[in-house]
Parts: structure tokens; sequence; C-alpha cells
């Protein structure tokens, strides 16, 4: 029989043979489980949202522009006497929120238009005909929008009238007039304006405002005569012809 400290010995190394024999399993064990289990990653980050189309430039703006060749009706299109934007460009309003019915350029975003261009459209044998005020501007996809809900905004809280802010004086705005835009662009507004004459607040004037969005560029028209009359509106010639030359030149 073996003695004490002999069964003590032997109950040791049997104890460590099972132990070592454990862990050994165990490994294996391990090792198989994580062979059978894919690999685990973070997700992928969500893909950034497309800019949109980048901003026309000024060369593309001029291709797309009404010219004195183009057909528009009796109207024909020139640019501005001496190269200059028509004075009522650098009027403000007040309260600011109806800034975007006096100036497209101020106060919808803070950032300039990527590229402008300016026409004067008018009937030649007309001698106190109606005046169009033509704009294309290119912006960022992000800019062209804001635009275009600050001039929405500006239609529906100004209907009651503001305060238009000239260099030789005040006018008032009685009324905006929210009309049926015209079938073309990504969105469109259009407005009737009615204004006391500056000389005598009996006298109402009417002005006419129409804005398309076509991506990330607009094109507004703003309509009024030296007189008295109510022209309707913007004429349709004018903007058939300019949405059709802009598609054609922007496909």
């Amino acid at each position: 029989m073996l003695g004490a400290r002999a069964r003590h010995t032997a109950a040791a190394a049997l104890a460590a043979a099972v132990l070592m024999a454990t862990a050994a399993c165990g490994a294996h064990d391990a090792g198989r489980t994580a062979a059978a289990s894919p690999a685990v990653s973070s997700p992928a980050p969500p893909a950034a949202a497309p800019a949109g189309p980048e901003p026309l430039t000024r060369t593309q703006l001029l291709a797309a522009a009404l010219s004195e060749e183009d057909d528009a009706g009796a109207y024909t299109a020139e640019e501005p006497v001496g190269g200059e934007p028509p004075a009522g460009d650098t009027y403000t309003a007040e309260p600011d929120v109806c800034q975007p019915l006096v100036s497209l350029t101020k106060g919808a975003t803070p950032h300039d238009p990527a590229a402008e261009i300016v026409r004067t459209v008018w009937d030649p044998d007309a001698e106190r005909g109606v005046d169009i005020d033509l704009r294309l501007r290119s912006y960022t996809a992000a800019d062209a929008a804001a635009v275009m809900r600050a001039l929405g905004r500006a239609g529906r809280e100004c209907a009651h009238g503001f305060t238009e802010e000239r260099v030789l004086g005040d006018a008032k705005v009685v009324r905006v007039e929210t009309l049926r835009p015209p079938d073309a662009g990504d969105e469109a507004y259009a407005f009737r304006i009615t204004t006391q004459d500056v000389e005598d607040t009996r006298v109402e004037l009417y002005e006419y405002l129409t804005v398309i969005r076509a991506g990330s560029t607009t094109l507004s028209f703003r309509a009024d005569t030296h007189s008295t009359e109510d022209v309707g509106g913007v004429p349709q010639d004018v903007v058939d012809a300019q949405w059709r030359k802009f598609r054609r030149a922007t496909p």
C-alpha cells in the first residue's frame, strides 16, 4: 500500500492532469466557436446626401437667357441701359420678412448668387406698355430652396401690405395677392402687388411677380407699367419663351 505522502502526491498529479485536459478542451472549443462565428464590424456610416446640381455658370446663364433674337411675341429682351439693374433692386422692405417681394437679391439667403443675368423685356411698339425685369440666378441647391421658402413665406405673411423703402421716399404696399403660378420648373410662385402712388395715395399701381425654380436656378419676372393700368399679369409670351429657351439650354 502507498504511504500517505505517496497517496497525496498521486492525487495532486491526477488533479493537475485533469485541469490541463479541461483547459485544453476549453481552448479547443473556444477556437472552434471563434472560427464558426463571423466577425462583427461596426455598420458603415450612411452615405452623405447628394449636394444637388452645381450652380450654372454665367456663360450657361447667358446661353439660357432671352435675347433680342428670340421670339417672345410682341416683346423683345435687352440688357439694362448702362448694364445696371433697375433702381428697384436697391429697395428694402419693412418688415424684413417681406423683402423677397421687393428684391430677391437681398435677405432670402446670406449668400450671393453664383451667377446672375438681367434682361429688360418690353414691347417696342407700345408707347406705355408693360416692362418686365427678367433675372436668371444660379445658386447652390440649398440656397435656391431657401430663396423659394422665403418668397412663399413673404407671400403669406405680407398679404395685408408692408412698406417699401425707396431712395426718395417710402411707398405703401396695400396688399399682396397670391395667384396661380405657371406650370413650369420644380416649384413656382406668382403674386399681384398693389402699391399706393407716392405722389397721390388715392391712386393704386399694380405690379406682378412670377418666380420659377428649376433645380438650383431661379427665373424671376417682375412686370409693371408707368400708368395706373392693371396689365393683368406677367405676359405669358415672355414666360413661355424664356422657359423654352432655358429648357433647351440646360438639358
